[in-house]
């Protein structure tokens, strides 16, 4: 049997979706939705034989030719294409955030109670390599009691998008939510803990600052600092700059514990680098007791790191969605984490605006939206 999937939404991101699909055992793309006409088209030879092709994505629904669906449209359509899908019994893969505000997030929820189709929301940097063994390394102690946790992320600016709908807030959710809600959910995963405070530090210094779109001039950040308190007690920063394409390590995760300090090292896509060469991905463990450090290099396949622009975790991500699809369960990344990603931006982006620490539970029963 072949499980067919529908694929919402043909930019990169979708077609990334689909090159590492076509990876999987007896799985294939046989629509794609996408009201831009030249994105279809690629899209449609993209899949290959047999894919139809379609305007809209209602159209996609009522075809009956899809048995998962992946939603990969513009961050501001997921609400409104949500509350169709959501209607229909096949399994959902979202791409995050979940939608660009807390107050669509828990309108989704609402509509899935009940359901009884999984809908898994796309956080795929929670199945990058040198994640996963971060990830199992602190599982294992070898950090001991986390206390700190950092990550940095220095890389290009957001990319020219169809219709250049990445330059607005109000279609992105914010850079803090659009870009770092990924980061948001690791913390919850690592630090295994939730927050109570975040505060933020950001501004927009460099990027698009001489470009107008209709007359309206671009308003994301493009380089913040983050603080999130946690429950238990662990603190965690993000340091962002959009604006550092000639840095090795595009991302770099740093735990540290009473024991030790795991650091994840990844570089960032090949098509992006000087020489356009992959790059291995590392994991250090540094030692306080012994003061060695001991340093892993993360290889992955190379027709998997070909298939898109993150280190293999979005092929990672759809083995666990397939299974899911095929034999059932719980996903991994549901609803509540995705809505809990998207309110830690958010609750970071209002910070940003007012130079004020959130008080998360306090803001998160409010409006959710600064």
């Amino acid at each position: 049997m072949t499980l067919r999937y529908g694929i919402i939404g043909s930019g990169m991101m979708g077609q990334e979706h689909m090159r590492n699909i076509a990876l999987l055992p007896d799985c294939k793309v046989t629509a794609v939705s996408d009201p831009d006409a030249g994105m279809r088209e690629m899209a449609q030879k993209l899949a290959g034989d047999g894919c139809a092709a379609f305007a809209h994505h209602r159209e996609l629904l009522d075809s009956g030719l899809c048995d998962a669906l992946v939603i990969a449209a513009p961050n501001h359509l997921h609400h409104s294409i949500l509350k169709d899908v959501l209607r229909s019994d096949i399994p959902i893969l979202v791409e995050k955030p979940l939608c660009t505000t807390v107050e669509h997030c828990r309108e989704i929820l609402a509509l899935a109670s009940g359901r009884k189709a999984p809908v898994w929301v796309a956080m795929e940097y929670r199945y990058m390599p040198p994640l996963t063994r971060l990830a199992l390394k602190l599982n294992a102690g070898e950090a001991g009691t986390v206390r700190m946790m950092t990550i940095r992320e220095h890389r290009y600016p957001f990319l020219k998008k169809v219709g250049d709908w990445n330059r607005f807030n109000e279609n992105t959710g914010g850079t803090l939510v659009e870009k770092c809600c990924h980061y948001f959910d690791l913390m919850r995963l690592l630090i295994q803990s939730e927050p109570v405070r975040i505060y933020a530090s950001a501004g927009m210094d460099v990027n698009f600052l001489d470009e107008a779109y209709d007359g309206r001039k671009p308003d994301i950040i493009d380089n913040a600092f983050v603080i999130v308190d946690f429950a238990n007690g662990v603190r965690a920063m993000l340091d962002l700059c959009m604006f550092s394409e000639g840095v090795y390590w595009q991302e770099e995760i740093c735990v540290t514990g009473d024991l030790a300090r795991i650091d994840a090292r990844i570089p960032g896509p090949a098509r992006f680098s000087a020489d356009g060469k992959e790059r291995l991905s590392e994991v250090a463990v540094s030692v306080r007791a012994t003061k060695q450090v001991t340093t892993e290099a993360v290889e992955v396949d190379e027709t998997i790191l070909a298939a898109g622009d993150h280190h293999g975790s979005t092929f990672y991500q759809h083995e666990r969605f397939r299974r899911l699809v095929l034999e059932g369960g719980t996903p991994e990344v549901g609803l509540k984490e995705g809505i809990l990603a998207v309110a830690m931006g958010a609750a970071a982006e209002a910070s940003a605006r007012t130079a004020q620490a959130i008080e998360f539970d306090q803001w998160l029963k409010g409006s959710g939206n600064g």
